[in-house]
C-alpha cells in the first residue's frame, strides 16, 4: 500500500524523524489560512505547494512550486488542485490531484551551504536482509546519478535479527561527507528512520531529498513510503490511510472479492490459481506471441461465485481478445472449477471472447468432460503448450 507524502511524514514524525513541516488541504479556499498558521509555527518566509499523488517526479511535472507571497499561493494552489498531473512515473493521462500539501521553505539562506542527500530503505529479497541505499548527491536527478555515477551510490546491509548497529549509522554519516553537528544529526536521523521502517511494516522508505540545512540540521523534505499489505492487520491506523482514489478501480473491486488482480496492457486475459503458476502462464503467453492483459490469482478455494466475479473483472477490459484459464487442482478440485466456469459463463450471458481452459490435477478428467459437454465457446486443453498454441491460433 502506497502512502501520500503527508501521510509518510506523519509516520516519520511519530518516530522522531525531523521533517519539513506542512499542512494538507483539498480546498484552495483554505490555503491562506493554512499558510498563516504555518508561518506562525515555523517562521517560514516562503511556502512550497506540493501535489499529493502516488507517483514520483512531481517536481518535473509541475506539481511542486515555491511561492513567495499569498497572492502567488492562491494562484498556484488553484492551478495544481484538480489538475491531471503527468510525471515520468504516471501514464500519459496523469493522475488527478485531490490534495495539496502546503509546506514551510527549508531552503533558506545561511552562512553554511546546504546539500541534498538520497536515502532509501528496502528489503533485498535475495539476501533476506534490509538494505539502506544512500548517496550524497540526492535530488530530482538521482536516477541520472545512479546511471552515470554509480560510485556515488552506497549500500549498507542490515541483518534484521540485529537491526541497525551504531557503527553502521556512523559509517553512513561519514560516507555522506558530513562533519560536526550535521554528522551527529545524521547518525540520529538514520537510526530513527530505520526504527520507523521496521515498526510500520514498510517495504520501502525513500527520502529524496534529505536536506542538510544551512544550520547543519538534517530534515526529510520528501518521503515515499510503501507498506506491506500483508501486515496491515497489525496497524489499523496505517490501514486507514489507504486512498482508494489513487488505485485502479478494478483492482479495488477485485480485492473486495478476495481476488489478487493487477491490470496490464495486453490482449490475453488470465485466470489462474497461485502466484507462481500465474507468472508462468504470463511467460508462456508472451512466448506464444500474445501479451497478458492482467495478473489474476483466484486463490486455492475458487468457487462458482469467485470465478464469476473474476470473469466480470477481466472482461471489463475491452482489450481482452481471449481468456486463458489455467488451474492446477490441488486444494480445489478441477471438476468444481469446471462447473464454476460453466455456471459463470451461463450467468453472464455476454461473454464475447473465446475461452481456453486448462485444468490439471485432482479430478482433471471429470473437469475436461464437464467443459467439453457444455457446448460453450470454450476450448479445453491438457498441456501447457497446447494452451499457449491455442491462444496464439485464436489471436491470429
Amino acid at each position: 500500500m502506497n502512502l501520500h507524502e503527508f501521510q509518510a511524514k506523519e509516520i516519520l514524525s511519530s518516530y522522531g524523524v525531523n521533517i519539513q513541516r506542512g499542512i494538507v488541504t483539498s480546498s484552495s479556499k483554505d490555503v491562506n489560512l493554512i499558510a498563516k498558521k504555518l508561518q506562525k509555527n515555523t517562521n517560514t518566509k516562503f511556502f512550497v505547494v506540493k501535489a499529493q499523488i502516488h507517483a514520483g517526479g512531481r517536481g518535473k511535472g509541475g506539481g511542486i512550486k515555491l511561492v513567495k507571497n499569498f497572492k502567488e499561493l492562491d494562484e498556484v494552489s488553484t492551478k495544481i488542485l484538480g489538475m491531471n498531473l503527468v510525471t515520468p512515473q504516471t501514464s500519459s493521462l496523469g493522475k488527478k490531484v485531490n490534495q495539496i500539501l502546503i509546506c514551510e521553505d527549508v531552503y533558506y539562506p545561511g552562512k553554511n551551504p546546504i546539500s541534498e542527500i538520497y536515502i532509501s530503505i528496502l528489503l533485498d529479497r535475495k539476501l533476506g536482509k534490509n538494505i539502506i541505499l544512500y548517496s550524497p548527491e540526492g535530488g530530482m536527478d538521482i536516477e541520472e546519478v545512479a546511471e552515470k555515477k554509480p560510485h556515488s551510490i552506497f549500500k549498507e546491509i542490515i541483518d534484521p535479527s540485529l537491526g541497525l548497529l551504531p557503527f553502521q549509522a556512523r559509517k553512513i554519516s561519514f560516507n555522506l561527507n558530513l562533519t560536526g553537528n550535521s554528522y551527529k544529526e545524521m547518525v540520529n536521523f538514520i537510526s530513527k528512520l530505520y526504527n520507523a521502517f521496521i515498526n510500520s511494516d514498510a517495504s520501502l522508505f525513500e527520502i529524496n531529498p534529505v536536506l542538510k540545512t544551512s544550520d547543519d540540521k538534517i530534515i526529510a523534505v520528501d518521503a515515499k513510503v510503501s507498506i506491506d499489505d500483508n501486515a496491515l492487520f497489525r496497524n489499523s491506523k496505517i490501514s486507514e490511510m489507504r486512498d482508494l482514489r489513487e488505485e485502479n478501480n478494478d483492482e479495488v473491486e477485485a480485492r473486495m472479492y478476495g481476488l489478487n488482480y493487477i491490470k496490464l496492457d495486453g490482449n490475453v486475459g488470465c485466470m489462474v490459481n497461485g502466484a507462481g503458476l500465474a507468472m508462468a502462464t504470463m511467460d508462456i503467453i508472451k512466448l506464444a506471441g500474445g501479451n497478458p492483459a492482467n495478473f489474476l490469482d483466484v486463490g486455492g478455494t475458487a468457487d462458482s461465485n469467485r470465478i464469476e466475479n473474476a470473469f466480470k473483472i477481466i472482461l471489463k477490459d475491452k482489450n481482452v481478445k481471449v481468456l486463458l484459464i489455467n488451474i492446477f487442482g490441488g486444494i480445489v478440485r478441477c471438476d468444481v472449477v469446471a462447473k464454476g466456469i460453466v455456471d459463470a459463463y451461463n450467468n453472464l450471458n455476454n461473454i464475447q471472447v473465446p475461452l481456453v481452459v486448462r485444468l490439471q490435477g485432482t479430478n482433471a478428467i471429470e473437469a475436461k468432460k464437464i467443459i467439453d459437454d457444455s457446448k460453450l465457446n470454450v476450448f479445453s486443453v491438457v498441456k501447457f503448450k497446447e494452451a499457449a498454441d491455442m491462444v496464439n491460433k485464436i489471436l491470429n
